[in-house]
């Protein structure tokens, strides 16, 4: 099954609710202070909005990036509910060419909220597409599971090669400041989909 199926699956047998609920990601929240420092942001497979909504309505300019069409039109409707503007895009993150040249280095935050839908291989390119897209002196912003989740099983890929280790971030970012870098655990309840005790990192890294 493709990626794209899949989640247009996952989305659809949600009915009219919202997978990941429809507040802000807590890790991305608890850091709005830090990111009033910019004026656009990027947000990669961004699901149903609930992080770019957010962003939007702290004043940012947010450009949500996602590969299920199903995910895309429920946060457009979610954007028109909160009376904010989003330019939104239905794309595959891992597709050839993409990201498309005019948006290489646009954006001061370039978000990814629990993207662990890749193993090593892809992940090398998920994270080069990111760095492509932020500015200079712009940031990424990870919230991830790490091995520890596996045995929590309160959400997230559920397979170990997809999960991050403080190691592999560093690795990653190798050349980038890393502002902060933290492995943590915390009760946490996003929807249906990412519910319980959860072993989690968090990673903000700046471009030189």
């Amino acid at each position: 099954m493709s990626q794209e199926l899949r989640w247009n699956t996952r989305y659809q047998d949600a009915g009219d609710e919202y997978l990941f609920g429809t507040e802000p990601n807590r890790f991305l929240a608890h850091r709005a202070d830090l990111l009033r420092n910019g004026r656009t942001a990027l947000c990669v497979a961004d699901g149903e909005g609930r992080n770019s909504v957010w962003l939007a309505e702290q004043g940012l300019e947010v450009t949500a990036v996602e590969i299920s069409a199903v995910a895309v039109e429920k946060a457009r409707r979610l954007a028109a509910g909160r009376g904010v503007k989003i330019e939104f895009m239905q794309a595959d993150m891992l597709a050839p060419g993409w990201p498309p040249a005019p948006m290489h280095g646009l954006f001061d935050w370039v978000i990814g909220v629990f993207i662990q839908f890749t193993g090593a291989a892809d992940r090398a390119r998920q994270f080069a597409a990111m760095k492509q897209l932020a500015a200079r002196g712009g940031r990424i912003l990870l919230q991830g599971y790490t091995p520890k989740q596996l045995e929590y099983g309160t959400g997230g890929p559920g397979v170990l090669e997809n999960l991050y280790t403080a190691d592999i971030l560093r690795e990653a970012f190798a050349g980038w400041e890393i502002e902060e870098l933290v492995e943590y655990e915390d009760e946490i309840v996003e929807g249906f989909g990412h519910k319980g005790r959860s072993a989690l990192i968090g990673l903000v890294a700046r471009k030189p």
